[in-house]
């Protein structure tokens, strides 16, 4: 009849234009397990929430008893179904169903996804206390195939060896739940099993007074408070059937997950919401320790029963083992195949490994050694077996070049391990198995597995002690030729130097002969002849602060740094530059910043190139004018951490033709000039960390630039 009462109405919506035409119909088949009036009751404010939430679908309520769920899925008169796990777990082995979400059941303001059967009887039968007495009973189920309603409690008995339909004195199934219950009350049936939450419901709703039930082999759990006598399942499980498509049932899932715990749908239905679908391995279980379906088969059946109907089965497989023995003969000739295969790559990867110079170790992620190649034991004297399974660190790298502790820490082979981030470090040391160190430069590079995945890392180390030999005797080859560049310099400028020096040293001779003079004629001038030697006091300082600056220059200072103040350095090169200075009439602007911070630099070294610059600039504006004449030597503090030094002339500018190849050693503009000035020069400010250029675009005159970095910047590299 109600389903008359469905189709009537359906075909009234559509006459009326209440259902939009292009909304899809999708039908929620429920097991109507209370009735039918019941089942619209609880479920039909879910399938208007379905309707709302996922756009361009109508859902509608199937109500099926358990005689109608299987056809319901089979013919696919559904799209969803909501049936109790037991039915479900058939329904997934025949039809392919799958769950998407799991019921959140709410049974006095608790809510469970699980649930379990309860074996009830009257409270006055004073002899039914435990499920040995059901024996020679009456029975009444809620249908052979519920779950909660009759299957929980058969896997109960059948543990304590009663078959209910041997050991009964009759069963019988009453296809509601509530009909059991009310069996029980009206002493139709002296024992009754029901699902957990029914006789709480039907208590909620004054049906009946729960205290005149009694249950039979009662359980307590903590977390769960109903009325039960056997184990506890994972709740009903909302699915989908084999032809819904999985873009509406990931829409629906997500759906039934959002809604809320105190949604009118969920009030309605008596639930709390939906979960993620737990595991049904239990209801497995119970059908296989029952043999109900799908395992109803399961022992029942022989070996000749199944030669007998089977037995082109069994020829298929006869000739299939005879050719998978064939196959795995041939497998096994390959796999040997593949043995040899690998073990001559095992060497030739070897051979590889040990024909290169550099040492190779692996290193896994707690730093332990996992291989080294030859040259690695050759380098470092360690052994292979000291090597593997050793920690690298506290063998090859524990000390700095300094004798100070490395942290493992702050190692960067651990550091590639972790972060996954190839390294190369230019300069460090490694230790030998006698307790020397020696100079390396080395790569770290993460090994990774099939899966992607880091396992350690790879280290390549060379011995840079010859490099590293031979770049000491570079520097000191240009020290060398550093220093022949001043001795060739001063040599250049001897005569003017020894005019500056002749001066003071010509004052203090008269100076001294008129105080001779003056105490030889004792007319007692002594305040004169203290005023004149004043003077012959600081004309001897002039002459002595010049030789200082000059012995200063020409000497051949060691390679350690100080820290210096490069105004004073200009201001001392300006002293041995004053002679050609006035010489070639050329006008001095120094335009030097008091904040300019300190720099960490090897003093001569940097006399030297100012110097270079500053005879360069005269000697670019000797075809000028007299007055035209302008040398301007400024410094400034610049941001980024460095101090900026600025030569500056107003000459005729560069040549084009050697613009670009200033710094090039003996390349000059010069009829007689050697062309290692500005080479060295650049050598000089290079080795400081610096950078030397011409600055361009000027219209007039070159300006040289060279930036050295402050003491601080230098501290913080």
């Amino acid at each position: 009849m109600w389903r008359r009462v469905l189709l009537f109405t359906l075909l009234l919506l559509q006459m009326f234009g209440l259902a939009q035409a292009e909304d899809q119909v999708i039908r929620i088949g429920v097991l109507s397990h209370r009735g039918s009036e019941a089942t619209f009751a609880m479920w039909d404010p879910t399938a208007t929430y379905l309707s709302r939430v996922v756009p361009k679908h109508q859902f509608q309520i199937v109500p099926l008893d358990f005689a109608e769920v299987d056809p319901a899925v089979k013919f696919g008169q559904v799209d969803f179904i909501l049936v109790n796990p037991g039915i479900y777990v058939n329904l997934e082995v025949r039809y392919r169903i799958s769950r998407i979400s799991t019921l959140n059941n709410l049974a006095g303001g608790t809510a469970n996804n699980v649930f379990g059967g309860v074996i009830f009887t009257r409270h006055d039968q004073h002899d039914i206390n435990a499920l040995e007495d059901l024996k020679g009973r009456s029975l009444m189920a809620v249908d052979v195939i519920s779950l909660g309603g009759f299957q929980m409690a058969w896997r109960e008995l059948h543990a304590k060896g009663i078959d209910p339909y041997k050991d009964m004195s009759s069963i019988t199934f009453g296809g509601i739940h509530d009909d059991v219950v009310r069996a029980v009350r009206d002493r139709k049936i002296d024992v009754g099993i029901v699902r957990t939450d029914i006789l709480e419901r039907m208590a909620a709703t004054e049906e009946i007074n729960i205290h005149d039930f009694k249950i039979i082999n009662p359980k307590v759990n903590p977390g769960f408070l109903l009325s039960r006598s056997t184990r506890l399942y994972p709740e009903w499980p909302f699915s989908k059937v084999l032809h819904t498509s999985n873009e509406l049932a990931q829409k629906v899932a997500v759906a039934l997950l959002n809604m809320p715990r105190i949604h009118p749908a969920a009030k309605a239905g008596n639930y709390a919401g939906w979960t993620i679908p737990l595991d049904y391995q239990s209801v497995h279980d119970l059908l296989r320790d029952l043999q109900l379906p799908p395992y109803e088969n399961i022992g029942r059946f022989t070996l000749l029963d199944a030669i007998k109907k089977y037995w082109y089965w069994l020829l298929v497989t006869s000739v299939f083992v005879a050719f998978m023995l064939f196959m795995t003969a041939w497998v096994s000739r390959l796999n040997r195949e593949l043995k040899k295969a690998k073990l001559h790559l095992e060497r030739q990867y070897e051979l590889i490994l040990n024909s290169v110079a550099d040492g190779i170790l692996g290193v896994d992620l707690d730093g332990n050694t996992t291989f080294a190649n030859r040259a690695m034991t050759q380098i470092t004297g360690w052994q292979l077996e000291d090597l593997l399974g050793k920690n690298q660190h506290q063998l090859l790298h524990h000390t700095r070049a300094d004798g100070t502790p490395h942290p493992a820490d702050q190692c960067p082979v651990y550091a590639t391990c972790h972060d996954q981030i190839p390294r190369f470090v230019n300069d460090d040391v490694f230790w030998k198995s006698d307790g020397t160190c020696f100079p390396v430069e080395y790569s770290s590079t993460p090994i990774k597995n099939e899966r992607l995945k880091t396992v350690g890392s790879v280290v390549v180390f060379r011995d840079i002690s010859d490099r590293k030999r031979i770049d000491e005797e570079m520097r000191q080859h240009q020290d060398d030729l550093a220093h022949v560049a001043r001795l060739s310099t001063m040599g250049e400028m001897a005569s003017g130097i020894a005019h500056e020096i002749n001066q003071p040293l010509t004052a203090i001779a008269t100076n001294a002969h008129a105080c001779i003079r003056m105490l030889e004629s004792k007319n007692g001038q002594t305040e004169r002849v203290i005023d004149v030697l004043e003077r012959v006091g600081a004309q001897a300082a002039r002459a002595g602060e010049i030789i200082r600056h000059l012995r200063q220059f020409v000497k051949k200072e060691q390679p350690e740094l100080s820290l210096i103040d490069i105004n004073e350095v200009i201001n001392e090169v300006i002293t041995l530059l004053r002679t050609e200075i006035r010489k070639a009439n050329v006008k001095i602007e120094l335009r030097l910043d008091d904040r300019t911070g300190a720099v960490m630099a090897q003093h001569v070294q940097i006399d030297q190139v100012i110097l270079n610059l500053a005879r360069n600039a005269i000697e670019a504006m000797l075809e000028c004018a007299e007055g035209e004449r302008v040398l301007t030597i400024a410094t400034e503090n610049l941001q980024e951490g460095y101090v900026r030094v600025t030569v500056s002339d107003t000459g005729s500018g560069l040549d084009p033709a050697v613009a670009d190849q200033l710094f090039n050693p003996f390349v000059t503009t010069k009829a007689n000039g050697m062309g290692l000035g500005l080479s060295i020069s650049q050598g000089i400010i290079e080795a400081h960390k610096g950078r030397i250029f011409v600055e361009p675009d000027r219209s007039t005159g070159t300006t040289f630039v060279f930036l050295l970095p402050t003491y601080h910047n230098r501290v913080v590299e």
